[in-house]
């Protein structure tokens, strides 16, 4: 399991991050809603064992990024991503994201363009893309149907809802249940607020679109095929996987990492 040695004080919270070093092509590595770090464990070692820097880090609140003594935003996490980049002095990395983490590089990537080399989303929603009117409902509808349901019964719930496999399900139960569930609605909150479409929107850099067959968190299955027919780039679609592609198949969302680095000249 990969481990977490560095640290950067932020606004109410020290943000925890590994880092391979090296000269290598940048990955930036950001989980999930609930999750940490440990949702790149498998990718975080191939990636440096051939050769590209990689860094994964927990978002405040999740993980090791513990006790983060204010409330959660999307705004604040945009603003952690962007400063943990230049905290390490980070030339045009690539930003790859899962979930909620997959919604966070998007955001920062259509802030500030220049500043990275390429863009993987894994299992994460279109936050430019059209929605229909179903689609709005179910969004704002999401945090009140999490709050209904018992704490005690939350993590496992979600666990099996989004993996497949025993390994990825025990896992996501375990990182699920560092948060209470006051929090974990509080960053879902959060979520929600990175959708914004805008038809217009083109992703100015390479872009890589990764999802679990099996993923049937919000729209996912449906925005991410249109994304990429609009964007003109392949949707990689993992047999079998479900919303923790990462970990349902590592070696398969490894190899995909890894092609898509090599299209990326001078990403570090």
């Amino acid at each position: 399991m990969v481990n977490l040695t560095g640290g950067l004080d932020r606004a109410g919270c020290v943000l925890r991050y590994g880092d391979t070093g090296g000269s290598g092509d940048v990955i930036v590595l950001t989980h999930g809603a609930g999750a940490d770090h440990h949702t790149f464990d498998a990718q975080f070692e191939a990636l440096a064992a051939s050769g590209q820097r990689a860094v994964v880090w927990d978002m405040r609140a999740h993980g090791e990024s513990t006790p983060n003594n204010v409330p959660f935003t999307a705004e604040l996490a945009l603003q952690d991503l962007s400063a943990l980049v230049e905290h390490l002095n980070l030339s045009h990395p690539v930003l790859a994201g899962h979930s909620l983490g997959g919604n966070l590089s998007q955001a920062l990537v259509r802030s500030q363009p220049r500043r990275f080399g390429g863009l993987i989303v894994m299992d994460s929603t279109w936050n430019t893309g059209p929605l229909t009117r179903t689609e709005r409902f179910l969004l704002k509808l999401a945090a009140p149907a999490l709050s209904i349901i018992p704490a005690r019964s939350l993590p496992g719930m979600m666990a099996r809802a989004s993996a497949v496999t025993p390994e990825a399900r025990s896992d996501a139960t375990r990182a699920l249940s560092q948060m209470t569930k006051k929090q974990f609605i509080e960053v879902w909150k959060a979520t929600v607020l990175f959708v914004d479409p805008d038809p217009s929107y083109r992703t100015p850099i390479p872009l890589c679109l990764i999802r679990g067959s099996h993923d049937k968190t919000g729209n996912i299955a449906t925005a991410m095929p249109r994304w990429a027919d609009t964007e003109g780039v392949t949707e990689h679609v993992v047999p079998g996987a479900g919303h923790f592609v990462t970990q349902d198949a590592p070696d398969a969302v490894t190899a995909i990492m890894h092609a898509f680095l090599a299209t990326i000249p001078n990403a570090a």
